[in-house]
Parts: C-alpha cells; structure tokens; sequence
C-alpha cells in the first residue's frame, strides 16, 4: 500500500441484504451476548423465514461448529410446542459461526409481563410452560445452560400467551471455561448470563447437570416476582463481575418478599406493573413462593428440586391451592 500503510481488514460484518448460505439477511432482530440476531429468507430447498444468530468474531469457529454439530442430534429429537427449534449452523465467508432458528415473535418473558402488566399469578402460569420445556430437553438429553429471559420469548396465540425457549445447544456449543482471565477478556459477554448463573457454572466445573437449569429457572421466578435478579450487577447497590462471581458461590440471597420489602421506593412501580395493591404484594410472595423460588436456588444442588418438572409442579400445585413439596428451611437447617 502506498505510503507504508496497511491494507484495510476485509469486511466481516454480515449485515442486511448479505446472502449467508441459503440466507438471505432482511431485518437485524437484535444482539446478544454471542452475536446478532437476523430475520432471513430461505429459498430452498423449503421457503420459510427463519432467525439467523451470527456468532462474533473471534471464536474458534471449526471448533464451535463441530461442538455444535454434536449437540443437532440431541435436538432433532426435541418436538415441544414451548420450545423453537434449531434448523441449521455453518460458518459464514468470513469464519464466523452461525446458527438458524425458528423464528420467533415475541418479547422477553420479562418484558412480556411487565409490558402487559400480569398479576402475579398470570406470570406463574406462563413459567410453568418453561418448565415443561425445559424438562422436555432434559427428557432428550439437552441441557440449556443459558436460561435467561432473552432467551425465552413469550409470543400470543389467540390471546393466549405461549412460552417459547430459544437458542437450545447453541450455550454447549460455545461454552469456554469460565476462569478469571475469561471474565475479564469478556466481562460483556458473560455478565448477561453470569446474573442467572448456578453456583457449579460460575466456578468453572465441568461437572455440569439439569439442576443447573434448575437454578437459573429459580432466578428467573425471582426476577418475574420481584423485578431483580437475587444479586445484581453495576448501578447503584449492583456488584463488579468478580464480586457478582463470588456472591454467586457464597453469598445467600434475600427471599423474593424481603427484597420486595426493601425495594421502598421502587415498590410502587414494581406493584403497578403487577397490578398489585403495593402494601400487599410483599405478603403475596411472603410462604410458599418465597419456598419455591429459594429451593430452586440453592447452593447446594442436591437441595434445589430434582427436576424441572418438580419446580413446575410445585408452581402448578400452588396456582390450584393445592400443597406444595417446597417448605421451609428447618431451624436447624
């Protein structure tokens, strides 16, 4: 190059209008902590359209897409009206991992409640359809392992809302170890996902199971009820990625209604959006969903409910009136 300069990089940004294998890129949907998200046509050999997830540069990609590969088998076998398929991966021109989807339209699970204000109970209802998605993965072998409510939309179907559980496989195929030098190369990446993160994932074991899932369904509950994750990070009272880390494996967090108590000057808002008188909401959660939430929660996952199915039960049992298998820590406990 003339004057010594150095060529320009090619261009790696995939955007709209690029053709990705038998993509074609429409409207960018959003971004995440892997990458973007793009609604897409396909053509052939089916015309559909489809989310296409493009991972960001930098991963190894020959790696990430055989990981990947790996886990296609385990979710061609997945057939839930509560969770959105995986069709397809490869890599695009430039290297980069992708993904396609079913397309799903639809807001956060969070966003959902609180955009339409449900009741507590009406929150209830829809988690109960994430537990049995999740369960149904479990059932086929499939662990998540990034539960959060971005990656769980909530779409309506004749006015009913439907819970629809995204990006299965895709947190396996990408997963490094999670060690200080990976938390701070990646702190954006990672916080996301560290807020819903089991205690055994956020110390890096590799001796990961479906109670993993579990907890970071207990996190999700949390947030539904009382509009904050157990530990939070940043802003104000909010933690750094290290100390967020080491809350996660040592600290014991509020119960749902104790946060609620001191919430003071947010409760009114939090009430609102709950459709819920703001002197009472605290007692709603006050007994048994506190139970269920911090059984879901626990450090210790031989203490958290066995299963998906267990947690979703529970919820069911308490929306009937019916007992629930959570109780109170003992005493002694």
């Amino acid at each position: 190059a003339a004057g010594g300069a150095s060529p320009a990089p090619p261009d790696l940004t995939e955007g709209v209008g690029s053709h990705i294998g038998p993509y074609h890129l429409l409207e960018k949907l959003g971004e995440g902590g892997f990458g973007l998200v793009f609604l897409a046509e396909q053509k052939q050999p089916v015309s559909r359209r489809v989310a296409l997830k493009i991972v960001k540069v930098g991963m190894d990609t020959r790696q990430v897409v055989a990981r990947f590969e790996q886990e296609r088998q385990a979710l061609a076998l997945m057939d839930h009206p509560n969770i959105a398929r995986v069709l397809d991966a490869g890599a695009t021109a430039s290297g980069r991992p992708y993904f396609v989807m079913d397309l799903v339209r639809g807001l956060p699970i969070v966003e959902h409640c609180d955009h339409r204000k449900l009741t507590i109970v009406e929150r209830l209802a829809i988690f109960a359809q994430v537990c049995d998605a999740v369960q149904h993965a479990h059932g086929k072998g499939v662990i998540h392992r990034d539960l959060k409510p971005s990656n769980v939309l909530v779409t309506m179907h004749d006015d009913r809302p439907v819970a629809k559980v995204i990006d299965f496989g895709v947190a396996k195929a990408m997963t490094t170890p999670l060690t200080d030098k990976t938390l701070l190369t990646e702190q954006r990446q990672i916080i996301g996902t560290l807020l819903y993160m089991s205690p055994e994932q956020a110390d890096g074991s590799p001796d990961i199971d479906t109670r993993a899932d579990v907890y970071a369904l207990g996190v999700l509950l949390y947030e539904l009820l009382t509009g904050s994750t157990p530990f939070t990070f940043g802003g104000s009272g909010g933690s750094s990625f290290v100390e967020l880390q080491r809350q996660i494996l040592e600290t014991d967090p509020q119960t749902p209604s104790h946060r609620l108590t001191a919430a003071k000057e947010r409760l009114q808002a939090l009430a609102e959006r709950r459709r819920a008188d703001p002197l009472r909401l605290a007692s709603l959660l006050r007994g048994e969903l506190d139970w269920m939430v911090m059984k879901a929660i626990e450090k210790d996952r031989s203490r958290r409910y066995e299963t998906a199915a267990a947690f979703g039960h529970d919820v069911r049992a308490f929306l009937a009136g019916a007992p629930i298998a959570a109780a109170p820590p003992s005493a002694g406990y």
